[in-house]
């Protein structure tokens, strides 16, 4: 949608409004209180949807909506709590994107579904494959992304679930923009111009968490296995294999350790989109999504969580402290721990659902080369 245009009706709209100030005023405040001072039964569904507002180097100003869903099925609270996130953006650059993240339980906790997707015209920092690329960015990538990924599991025992893996990742209308000066030319990546990956396999979870936002005692180990191969559609024939796993300890009432351990190698003919890449806003935090990237990863990171932290006044704010440290690589013999990089940082918590012990995070992290902020429902992990 042209910008100009979109401005124009956001301007309308907003003119609207303002007619009816009064009672828009009342709705906001009826909705925020009925958010913060909930009163609803435990086992009630309950739907948050807010502004949001970033500022970013390589999307300037970033308008978005986002919405968070969260619910027992049957209205059951031995069940564990599923969640649905969804977020639409756009920017000041005229770029876009759509994002839906999911975690749902059947009843009894029989089905697991766990995916997400993101549809996106946003740029990507290229800075080159391995731990050793420059610290300025190489390249920015213009890319209109297409990604979804999802897991349809079925209880086997107790806390145990196989299933069917299914990943699609779309990446065209590529354009590498050169970023650094110093370095006029540059060897271009796998994958470049663009590729349809379609990755099929086998997940093995175990997973004894009752709420996937925030654990405060439980375990979840994934192990994955996906295959691309161009007999179903696939630009490139590589594979792929993922290890994650967390575990929660209590160690008072109210303060949580989380650790993570995560580990993905890929064989075979990997673009470059699809490499592992280090950074985010769930491991890594204060590493450009991509910093890093390579055929193989290795991460780790602990958390403290003072939920919520002793005060007088309020029960509602916590406290976290984390630090985290991974590397790259691209065998198993270039893995040395003297290339490994570290990240660390606090955030504040609120906490948004009480009921449902639902917290808001924000993390400031800081890293060798950079810092991050990171606004969220929910933990990192």
């Amino acid at each position: 949608m042209n910008f100009k245009r979109f401005f124009l009706m956001g301007l309308t709209v907003s003119l609207l409004l303002l007619t009816d100030s009064i009672n828009a005023q009342h709705f906001i405040k009826r909705y925020f209180d009925s958010v913060l001072n909930n009163k609803s039964d435990l086992s009630q569904a309950q739907l948050l949807v807010y502004p949001t507002l970033a500022l970013a180097p390589e999307t300037s100003w970033e308008i978005g909506l986002s919405s968070l869903y969260v619910y027992f099925a049957n209205r059951d609270t031995t069940n564990r709590l599923s969640e649905i996130n969804a977020f639409t953006f756009f920017t000041l650059e005229e770029q876009y994107g759509f994002w839906f993240d999911h975690a749902i339980y059947s009843d009894k906790n029989r089905w697991f579904f766990l995916g997400r997707a993101r549809i996106q015209s946003f740029p990507l920092f290229y800075q080159g494959i391995g731990i050793d690329t420059p610290k300025d960015y190489v390249a920015r990538v213009e890319a209109n992304q297409i990604l979804i990924k999802e897991r349809v599991l079925r209880k086997l025992i107790k806390d145990m679930y196989v299933g069917l893996e299914f990943d699609y990742q779309r990446f065209a209308e590529t354009d590498f923009i050169l970023v650094n000066p110093e370095i006029p030319t540059f060897e271009l990546p796998l994958g470049h111009e663009g590729s349809n990956n379609v990755g099929l396999g086998l997940g093995l979870i175990q997973d004894n968490r009752h709420n996937v936002l925030n654990v405060r005692k439980g375990l979840f180990s994934e192990l994955a296995f996906l295959h691309y191969n161009p007999a179903w559609g696939s630009s490139y024939q590589f594979t792929s294999l993922l290890t994650d796993t967390r575990i929660y300890k209590p160690v008072s009432k109210n303060n949580v350790l989380a650790v993570q351990l995560l580990g993905q190698f890929n064989f075979g003919d990997v673009p470059f989109n699809q490499l592992a890449l280090m950074g985010g806003e769930s491991i890594m935090r204060g590493y450009y999504y991509g910093r890093y990237r390579d055929k193989h990863q290795l991460a780790a990171q602990v958390e403290y969580r003072f939920l919520p932290v002793p005060l007088n006044f309020t029960d509602r704010l916590g406290f976290a402290l984390f630090v985290g440290a991974g590397s790259v690589f691209n065998q198993l013999d270039n893995l040395r721990s003297s290339n490994f990089v570290v990240s660390g940082g606090a955030g504040l918590r609120f906490l948004l659902f009480p009921k449902k012990d639902i917290w808001t995070r924000l993390d400031f992290a800081l890293t060798e080369e950079s810092t991050g902020f990171y606004l969220f429902i929910g933990e990192s992990f």
